[in-house]
């Protein structure tokens, strides 16, 4: 859910941008996507732990008043018992060796993207000056 919201959030304020922002960051992407990737890996080696959504199930109770109908025009208010899902993080073990070479994998795939990009930005810039 949190990520949906998020997702929604950056292609609104995506939209907002000038067309060469528009442009710059259509062709960057993915590289958006390794920066986050980036930034989580180092909060993860810095905390010593990483963190998993998990999906929780429990009972709340809801009203379940029955609709007013012409024979009991007043009916009496209920409450029952739902399953409600709500997604909540937990801190995870990690192996610590393993997220450093996660990590410098991914700085590595940066820099290559960041390479690739590099004349499609040029590109973008000189379409839309600013």
């Amino acid at each position: 859910m949190r990520r949906m919201l998020m997702t929604g959030l950056l292609l609104t304020l995506a939209a907002c941008g000038t067309p060469q922002e528009q442009c710059i960051g259509s062709v960057t992407r993915d590289m958006q996507v390794v920066d986050r990737l980036i930034a989580e890996a180092e909060g993860n080696l810095a905390r010593g732990y990483a963190f998993a959504s998990v999906v929780e199930t429990r009972p709340v109770f809801v009203d379940c008043t029955p609709k007013p109908t012409v024979d009991v025009p007043d009916p009496r208010p209920r409450q029952c018992l739902k399953n409600a899902e709500r997604t909540v993080s937990r801190p995870v073990a990690i192996d610590l060796n393993a997220e450093a070479a996660k990590l410098a994998s991914l700085k590595t795939k940066r820099t290559q993207q960041a390479t690739a990009a590099a004349p499609a930005i040029a590109a973008c810039q000189r379409q839309y000056p600013e």
